[in-house]
């Protein structure tokens, strides 16, 4: 007899045993059937799984197995889980490996074995599903071997199984760990229905104290009426070892201590620990979840932050309001710059201020009307009743003077300004979308007129929405037809004079209504989808223009180009700069790029990260319309400019308004502070010039110099008499 041979990784080996919980060597129950099977299948006395030790085999399961010796080293199956096919020995007693082996040569009589290998996840051996007889078989064919290996394949399907369950008792938390603290009640029972843990809030809600479980059954804390469908429930589940397909209703009657009963809502959970089941039930008392359904319908309506109505609901109530035949007036409130307060004090005081907007817009207005939240900072009213044009703005006017009132909290007092659309029906609507859609339009308009304004809606608003849907299919069609051309508007040295380069401005030539302006089309180009493809365009366009004019007699010059917010979002915008640069043989240094403040504040971090390669690659970065924002001066600190464009409203007013002249010449100090060429935009006469080279501005750019020209007259005005055609 040849003892079987010890694995190389042995302990590994063994340690996979013992993650099926074979530590105390117990049968599977789940694995009766599998030898069941076995037995009847090949008509065999004797079928089992035998799982290997370190010095001696045991059964997880078996079928027809009397009293035999369980070494290892007499075993078969030690022998079959060195290979990874099926072993077979047709008579024992005329095989070299077995004919002295006791289980041969004693009372077992084993002379006939089959027995296929089960090996763990990660191909570690662990045992064999084999079947044995008394008397040998010499017509085992190839296809009883491929059952026995399918047999066998279920066995360890159903060892897995096993192995996660032991994986899931052995990592399951104490009870004071899982449900100790949790409002929920929770109680931990055993197959006897004694009750092993509960915590402090199931206890309460029966009106027992937590100490109070030793000695206590669940079963007591049912109605009577209950007790044996709930026995019957857990001795199916015991007998199974699982709560699966065992139907646990979901409501069942309790009793409290002092005999009172109530319905609650009962979950019921199981697992083996060892050789039994314990049992978790979650209780509910069901008078709590009303209450807490409600809540639920609450917080479906209203805005959780500020305890205004929702979006949802104030669309219901402008809904419900028009189908009863009620006039209605709709404000639209938007608070202008608010997310520059979030930036600068933080989300916690942003939600505070938000808070006392609520509470001011409230006092504004009747009970029977309602104010909501719909939005980030965005507001609404609903005046029931109400379809004067006169009276609805005089209560517009009124919420946004209290609004701007100073805010003061945490000791931070804080102006906040909002912008107003207000709407009626049905003079102005019939239905609440329409309705609704109207107060928007006129909180459009009202914000583009300027801050803490507000607006009538008119028809003539909805005509321009209509127009602003209508420019945006065109500008699909102008893109594909090249109907986009660029304009140059000359950029000068104020001391010399002399051209130092332009600023590209986009028009459409358009069909029917001839050159439009940039105000006429971009911001529906703006905020559609052709943003990026037309700024991609002009990047293209403008540079290799520019790449030809400095080859041809101009070979300083600097060509400017503005950026829109959507360049950011798409592509990666640097890597397209240096590439177009690379393409038109373009110096970095011969470009000059445009950001405005909001592109900065609308995308943050984006625009820093794609700003600082480009700064680093060594093309210009301007900041456009300097001084009429409100984050200008932080920005100067964090942002790689090489230059500040001072906004043409300071220039108009220079020689006539002390605060403009002062405000540029606070400018042109911090951006010598700041190492930053300057240039001023909009400069129309000798006066305004001469104004700005004794304030030592760098450049200028204005009908003074030039209009914004096509690019054969720009050529003419650089002296450049050459084709004007593009050229890579």
């Amino acid at each position: 007899m040849h003892c079987p041979a010890i694995f190389p990784n042995e302990a590994e080996r063994l340690k996979a045993l013992t993650d099926y919980g074979f530590d105390n060597e117990q049968m599977i129950r789940s694995l009766d059937p599998v030898v069941r099977i076995a037995s009847r299948m090949f008509d065999m006395p004797v079928a089992a799984v035998n799982m290997i030790g370190s010095d001696h085999v045991f059964f997880a399961a078996s079928v027809g197995v009397g009293e035999v010796d369980m070494r290892r080293d007499v075993s078969f199956c030690a022998h079959a889980i060195n290979q990874s096919d099926v072993m077979v020995v047709p008579d024992a007693t005329l095989d070299v490996r077995f004919h002295d082996n006791p289980l041969v040569t004693g009372d077992a009589n084993l002379r006939f074995y089959a027995g296929a290998p089960l090996f763990s996840p990660d191909g570690h051996a662990l045992g064999a599903l084999c079947v044995i007889d008394g008397k040998p078989h010499h017509d085992f064919t190839q296809e009883d071997c491929q059952r026995l290996l399918e047999l066998a394949k279920m066995a360890s399907d159903r060892l897995e199984l096993r192995r996660i369950e032991v994986a899931t008792e052995r990592s399951r938390p104490s009870f004071d760990e899982y449900a100790g603290s949790s409002n929920t009640p929770v109680v931990w029972f055993d197959e006897n229905l004694n009750i092993i843990e509960w915590n402090q809030v199931a206890a309460q809600s029966l009106g027992y104290k937590t100490q109070e479980k030793n000695g206590l059954k669940f079963d007591a804390l049912l109605a009577q009426s209950e007790r044996a469908t709930f026995l019957d429930l857990t001795k199916q589940a015991i007998a199974a070892q699982s709560l699966d397909a065992i139907h646990v209703p979901p409501k069942m009657s309790g009793r409290r201590k002092d005999g009172s009963s109530f319905l609650f809502g009962f979950s019921l959970f199981g697992w083996r620990d060892g050789d039994a089941m314990k049992f978790e039930a979650v209780l509910k008392d069901l008078t709590q979840q009303a209450q807490e359904e409600e809540e639920l319908r609450q917080q479906a309506n209203l805005d959780a932050l500020t305890g205004l109505a929702n979006r949802g609901k104030f669309y219901r109530s402008v809904e419900e309001t028009l189908v009863n035949s009620t006039a209605a007036t709709v404000l639209m409130i938007d608070l202008d710059g608010f997310k520059d307060v979030n930036d600068t004090l933080g989300h916690t005081l942003g939600d505070a201020i938000l808070c006392e907007v609520a509470r001011r817009l409230e006092r504004v207005v009747e009970k029977s009307d309602l104010v909501a939240r719909i939005g980030g900072d965005e507001f609404a009213i609903l005046l029931t009743g109400l379809n004067d044009p006169q009276a609805a703005l005089n209560i517009a006017a009124e919420a946004i003077d209290d609004i701007a009132r100073p805010i003061t909290i945490d000791a931070h007092t804080v102006r906040v300004a909002a912008s107003c659309g207000v709407a009626l029906a049905p003079s102005q609507a019939q239905e609440a979308l329409e309705l609704v859609s109207n107060a928007d339009l006129a909180l459009f308009k009202a914000k583009s007129i300027g801050r803490g304004r507000l607006f009538l809606f008119v028809p003539a608003l909805r005509m321009d929405a209509m127009a602003r849907r209508r420019y945006g299919l065109e500008l699909h069609r102008a893109v594909d037809e090249g109907e986009f051309l660029i304009f140059y508007q000359p950029q000068i040295n104020l001391m010399s004079g002399a051209i130092t380069g332009a600023e590209a401005l986009i028009r459409w030539r358009h069909p029917e209504r001839g050159l439009l302006a940039p105000a006429a089309f971009l911001p529906a180009l703006e905020g559609g989808t052709l943003a990026a493809t037309v700024g991609s365009w002009v990047l293209n366009e403008a540079c290799g223009q520019a790449s030809y004019w400095r080859r041809n007699g101009a070979p300083n010059f600097r060509i400017g180009i503005n950026l829109c917010s959507a360049q950011f979002r798409v592509g990666d915008l640097a890597t397209e700069v240096i590439e177009i640069l690379d393409r038109h043989g373009l110096p970095p240094e011969a470009l000059e790029l445009e950001v405005t403040e909001n592109i900065v504040l609308d995308n943050d971090d984006i625009v820093l990260e794609i700003l600082d390669r480009l700064h680093k690659h060594g093309v210009g970065i301007a900041f456009d319309d300097f001084g009429t924002g409100y984050a200008s001066l932080s920005l100067l600190k964090t942002y790689p400019l090489t230059r500040i464009k001072i906004d043409q409203s300071f220039v108009r007013g220079i020689l006539n308004s002390k605060r403009d002249a002062s405000v540029i010449r606070a400018i042109l100090d911090m951006a010598r502070s700041f190492d930053l060429e300057t240039i001023a935009e909009g400069i129309e006469t000798e006066a305004e010039k001469n104004y700005l080279q004794r304030e030592r501005c760098d450049e200028g750019q204005g009908y003074l110099f030039g209009k914004p020209m096509t690019a054969r007259q720009f050529e003419m005005l650089l002296g450049i008499n050459v084709n004007t055609k593009v050229r890579a």
